[in-house]
This record gives C-alpha cells, structure tokens and sequence, in this order.
C-alpha cells in the first residue's frame, strides 16, 4: 500500500483546518440562531469559513487521489494535512477564491497542488487525479442543496437558507468552471492523458492563461448571462430559486458597508 510509506505526521490534519471548521460550526450556529446583531456579519463569516473548507476539501481530495495512485511525495508536502497554507500556490487556491466570492459570487476554481505526475502510471489513474477536485464540489454542491430537494427547510431560518442557497451557487459554479476541458483547469486534465504528444505540446504553452481566459469570456454580458442562466437551472433542478441565492449573496455582501447604504434593496428581510 502507498499510504504505508507515508508518516503519521503527514496525515494528521492541520490545526489550521480545525480553526476554520470551528469558525464555520459557531457562525453557521449564529445565522441559525439570530445571536448575530447584524446577521449580514453572520453570514459572510458562515460562507466564507465553509467556502475555504471547500477549496481545502477539493486539493485533498487531488492529493488524496495521487497518493493512492502512486505518488508518495504529496505527504511530505503537506497536502494530506488540509491545511491551506502548504498549498504551492495559497493565493490561487483561498485568496483569489475568497476575492471573487466577494466581488462577483463566482466559485473561482482552485488547484495548487504539485503532483509529481512521473510516479504515476495509466491514464486513468491521471485522469481521476484530476476529476477527484471538482467531484468534491459536486458532493458539497448535493450537502448544501439536500435541505432544499428533500424539502426539510421547515422551521429553518430565513438567513441560514439565503447562505445555503448562496454557498450551494458557489460550488455548482466551481464545479462547472472546473470541469472545462480548458488548459489549466481540470476538466482538462481529465481529457490530457488521453490526447496526442502533438496537441498536448502545442497546448502546453496556454496552460498557465486558461483561468484567466475563462474569466476575461465571463466579462462577456452575453456569455455571462448564459453561464449563470445554466447555473440557475441547474440549482431549480435541485430545489433552490433565484430569490434564494440572490438574497444570499445580498446578505453575504451587506457585510460592507458601502454595498448595505447603496446596494439595491432585493426584499430579502424576512
């Protein structure tokens, strides 16, 4: 077994991670309880803290993967600790998330961890490597949204079920934009191992600009306005409407306080 090659220490998860689980336990805790006086506050803590625990899910669930399919060095590295600070790249993998969370309610795709691709032998074995991060969102995207399409939100808080909605948003985006069969992100490394060596080489040079592609597209109206129309449908399908997410993100955003005094008013108080 590859896991018997790696130390206990290598495994053991990160104090960082707990932090910010108990951060996500105690103001997941506030908005269901009203103890916030400004549930807005509540609400931005409660989704960002889950939101990071997410993106930490998502690198675990790559390195994860690669440990089991032949690459050992990812618990010396850290990856196995879910702590975000051990990533290669922490300002792509939390910090620009978190920023385009706040700017625009967009799940920025992370994927900052260095897996040593050598070890690894069989293409389909690099392929789940890849698949094994936006996967995760997709199983966060159906724990957040079970309370809607089992219908059990009777007697649930109005601004616990405005954050659900509006974390459920982040990952069904973050899982799409991840699964992009676009260089750089996942979706193309599912499809990589299974093209020529001519056209990986003559893509390779693009990889390092594919994220930004994808959002210089999004800044598109029309192209916007097409992407979130499918997210929304897909979040209809699992229960969740637009009023949902919309007074979500306004909570989540009244936090500043320029976006509470000049915001559009959306009705969203219950």
């Amino acid at each position: 077994m590859t896991t018997a090659t790696t130390r206990n220490s290598d495994r053991r998860i990160s104090p960082v991670f707990v932090g910010i689980l108990a951060v996500t336990a105690v103001t997941g805790w506030a908005t269901w309880t009203g103890f916030a006086e400004q549930p807005g506050v509540a609400v931005f803590l409660f989704v960002t803290a889950a939101w990071i625990v997410s993106l930490c899910l998502h690198e675990y669930a790559h390195a994860r993967t690669a440990l089991h399919s032949g690459d050992i060095s990812v618990g010396e590295k850290g990856y196995l600790t879910l702590n975000p600070l051990k990533y290669t790249h922490a300002l792509l993998s939390i910090v620009l998330p978190v920023i385009f969370v706040i700017m625009g309610g967009i799940g920025l795709p992370g994927g900052a961890v260095f897996i040593e691709r050598g070890r690894i032998h069989g293409r389909w074995k690099h392929s789940l490597i890849s698949a094994a991060g936006p996967l995760t969102n997709v199983l966060f995207a159906v724990v957040c949204t079970a309370p809607f399409w089992l219908d059990a939100l009777d007697g649930v808080p109005a601004e616990f079920r405005f954050a659900l909605a509006f974390l459920a948003l982040l990952q069904v985006t973050a899982a799409i934009l991840n699964f992009l069969p676009v260089p750089g992100l996942d979706g193309y490394g599912v499809i990589e191992p299974w093209l020529s060596y001519k056209i990986k080489r003559q893509v390779e040079p693009f990889a390092p600009f594919g994220l930004l592609f994808v959002f210089a597209v999004l800044w598109l109206p029309a192209v916007n306005s097409a992407f979130f129309d499918v997210i929304d449908s897909v979040l209809r399908g699992l229960g969740i409407d637009q009023f949902d997410t919309y007074c979500g993100q306004y909570l989540y955003n009244s936090v500043f306080s320029f976006l509470r005094d000049n915001g559009p008013n959306i009705g969203c108080t219950p």
